[in-house]
């Protein structure tokens, strides 16, 4: 009787162990099926705008990525177990490919930073142009040509071979990478935001006391007092601070709160959730903001090429506008469209 238990409890044992990866890979689907409604709500509510930039394209690939994961993992979590060319695919593959996907998207946040901010400066600058064919060409190569190289890389490095080798000998585990170019991405963002507001915190205060909600054009609109002297050229960046962090944190400010929470509590986030359209689109209203206010001197509002933030409008923050029925405004009045 006793050896019949043990036989018996060694059984639940295995086949609790044999079920442990299925469920991971029901999470995993769910996880990623989430994050996919997410693209799209996110692609759903932006600004529509025929400004071409690396950024969108390359949201568009993220969310066109996730999708092909999302396929691939829900094919061989119906099939389980089958050949397709020669190669045999079983339920372990979906970690492996979870793996490497978060490994790529883990090595991806320093080079698409950077070049969206040489693509914004050279846009900005106006040191290139390109006709518009020629421009989304030139995006889309980019695009393709950057995912190419990290995936060759994670691919080739040894030390992601071993681990994915790892993997294949204790197939019930399957950790995720977790990247540290993402923590260090919002650590200097929070602390860059820290300190702006720190050194105009009195203009802030006054301008979020000042501010009043309307709607205008079938958009709704921040709006507070301007002074009557200021044209479409500022030079000013102490008196456009305060109105870039009203703007962004009009927009922002739950994601800001967000990435606090998570640095401070050191939150662990797989990479392949990690880099997401959401955060992408947070990454590029900060660094649009930060051009405008670096080259602020140089700054023509009436130019129709400056750079175009889906989910900010930027020029809107500091042009001078006078509504003429909105409630008899004696001054011209700042318009913040969130």
């Amino acid at each position: 009787m006793t050896a019949l238990s043990s036989e018996n409890c060694s059984f639940q044992y295995q086949l609790h162990q044999a079920d442990q990866p299925l469920d991971g890979n029901c999470l995993l689907f769910l996880i990623i099926l989430g994050k996919i409604l997410l693209n799209i709500l996110t692609l759903g509510m932006r600004r529509k705008i025929s400004y071409q930039n690396f950024m969108e394209y390359f949201c568009i690939s993220l969310a066109f990525i996730d999708l092909l994961l999302l396929v691939n993992i829900s094919i061989i979590f119906y099939f389980r177990d089958f050949v397709l060319l020669g190669i045999r695919f079983t339920k372990y593959h979906i970690c492996l490919f979870t793996q490497i996907i978060s490994f790529t998207y883990g090595f991806l946040h320093y080079p698409v930073f950077l070049i969206a901010c040489i693509d914004y400066y050279l846009n900005f600058s106006k040191t290139t142009k390109l006709a518009f064919k020629c421009q989304k060409l030139f995006y889309f190569f980019i695009v393709i040509l950057i995912w190419i190289s990290v995936l060759a890389y994670v691919l080739g490095d040894p030390a992601i071979y071993q681990s994915l080798k790892a993997q294949n000998v204790y197939s019930y585990q399957c950790p995720f990478y977790i990247s540290i170019q993402s923590y260090w991405l919002s650590f200097s963002m929070v602390v860059i935001l820290f300190m702006a507001f720190l050194t105009s915190w009195s203009e802030v205060i006054a301008l979020v006391q000042a501010v009043r909600m309307t709607s205008y054009m079938n958009e709704t609109i921040l709006y507070f007092p301007f002074p009557s002297h200021c044209g479409y050229t500022l030079s000013s960046k102490k008196t456009l601070l305060p109105k870039f962090i009203i703007c962004f944190l009009g927009t922002w400010l739950p994601f800001v709160l967000l990435q606090v929470i998570i640095l401070l509590l050191k939150v662990q986030i797989p990479a392949y959730i990690e880099m997401n359209i959401p955060w992408l689109y947070f990454i590029n209203s900060f660094m649009i903001a930060t051009i405008y206010w670096f080259n602020c001197h140089k700054l023509n509002l009436r130019d129709i090429a400056l750079p175009v933030d889906p989910f900010v409008n930027w020029k809107y923050c500091f042009i001078p506008l006078t509504i003429h029925n909105l409630e008899q405004i004696e001054k011209p009045i700042s318009i913040i469209i969130c």
